[in-house]
């Protein structure tokens, strides 16, 4: 039976910028809310960093099917209609600096007032509340504040950022389902309430198999392991070497490791004292290494991972952004969609990890240019007319 998506009804008012709001607020979007993204005049942060190459196509990956108004909340008639599209709205998220929606007047508190029901979502760097709430909050100095930076890398090099952001994207991920479980909340008791997430909380739980090692080792052994897994409680588990690339392997099980020596070819090492379990191999885990790095090197990637496929190892080939972003797997699944897009041409672009059976998938609607929907949103949702409008232009509230 067909159904619809999951927040079809659902009206979020979007306050957020760069990649922690906009991506839970992308989320919600793609499961069917309306999302009014709520710019300054000049634009939020990331749309403005179009000026250098590229490094605006993550403006249009996270501000796909939401519609773009701009208002200027430095001034009380901004304010006012902020105020104004809550009373219609059931969810508004914003990721500023602690404390600068207070000093605006439009906090929690006071939106509250306007809207009992309103779930006020506040995504931040430490958090509301607690000694750093006030430190600048980027995901860079997130990872450095967190540990991440310290566990990546390779021992004998110093601390390295994470490629991805992941602190900005798990803090977004996180403030979704925090949403959410308010929004089901706000279902049987018909109470909206304020939920946060602090990225630094976010993330903690990904360092678990750091955790581990430091905790095991009473803090002596490296925090950062390179590819190795990161409590050093698994091996093989590497990036190798092949004839023409680099291929990651991991052997989790003794069955996994039996399949690799069948792959290798050396059922002969099965009896090895050194190879015999789990923590023979990790006591010798460079022996391990390079075992595996002289089968490996024999091999072109692709014939590797083949042959490893067939024995069920648990693999895969080290690929490129240009793989990736052209992997027809993720084409033919309707993840990835190639758009048109009228500000930066021909782009690839994601939709939602989240999949609801039974409902359509939503075709991508590219972000809009600054202030595109402002005129309508105002007209449809509030009923200013054309003069109105007009007036407010003129007076750059809009």
């Amino acid at each position: 039976m067909d159904r619809e998506n999951p927040l079809r009804g659902v009206t979020v008012i979007d306050l957020g910028q760069i990649y922690q709001g906009p991506y839970a607020t992308f989320l919600m979007a793609m499961a069917g809310a309306r999302v009014i993204k709520v710019e300054p005049p000049g634009g939020e942060n990331l749309r403005r960093r179009s000026v250098v190459g590229g490094a605006a196509l993550p403006f249009a990956m996270l501000n796909s099917n939401k519609d773009c108004i701009t208002l200027d909340l430095k001034q009380e008639r901004g304010r006012d209609l902020l105020r104004r599209l809550v009373e219609r709205g059931d969810i508004l998220l914003e990721n500023f600096a602690p404390g600068v929606m207070d000093r605006l007047g439009i906090g929690y508190a006071a939106l509250r007032a306007v809207n009992p029901r309103l779930i006020y979502a506040s995504g931040s760097g430490y958090g509301l509340s607690g000694a750093y709430r006030d430190y600048p909050a980027m995901d860079l100095t997130v990872q450095a504040m967190s540990g991440i930076m310290s566990v990546t890398g390779f021992p004998d090099r110093p601390p390295v950022r994470s490629g991805p952001a992941v602190c900005d994207f798990f803090g977004g991920a996180h403030l979704f389902g925090a949403v959410m479980a308010a929004l089901y909340e706000r279902e049987k008791t018909g109470c909206g309430r304020l939920v946060e997430v602090a990225m630094l909380e976010a993330v903690y739980s990904s360092l678990s198999s750091s955790l581990g090692l430091w905790y095991g080792s009473e803090g002596e052994a490296p925090s950062r392991t390179g590819n190795r897994h990161g409590g050093l409680a698994e091996a093989p588990y590497n990036v190798y070497q092949t004839e023409d690339g680099y291929i990651a392997i991991l052997c989790v099980g003794e069955h996994h490791w039996r399949s690799l020596l069948a792959a290798m070819e050396r059922p002969d090492l099965t009896e090895d004292p050194r190879f015999s379990s789990l923590k023979a191999r990790v006591d010798n885990m460079d022996a391990v290494d390079e075992l595996v790095t002289a089968f490996t090197r024999q091999h072109s990637r692709a014939a590797l991972f083949e042959r490893l496929m067939a024995h069920r190892v648990p693999c895969a080939p080290v690929r490129d952004l240009s793989d990736v972003v052209s992997d027809p797997h993720l084409h033919d699944r309707g993840f990835l969609q190639q758009v048109s897009h009228p500000v930066y041409g021909e782009v690839t672009l994601p939709r939602s990890p989240l999949r609801f059976e039974g409902a359509p998938t939503d075709p991508l609607r590219p972000s809009g240019a600054l202030g595109q929907d402002t005129g309508p949103v105002l007209s449809e949702l509030l009923g200013l007319d054309a003069g109105t409008i007009a007036e407010l232009r003129a007076e750059r509230v809009i």
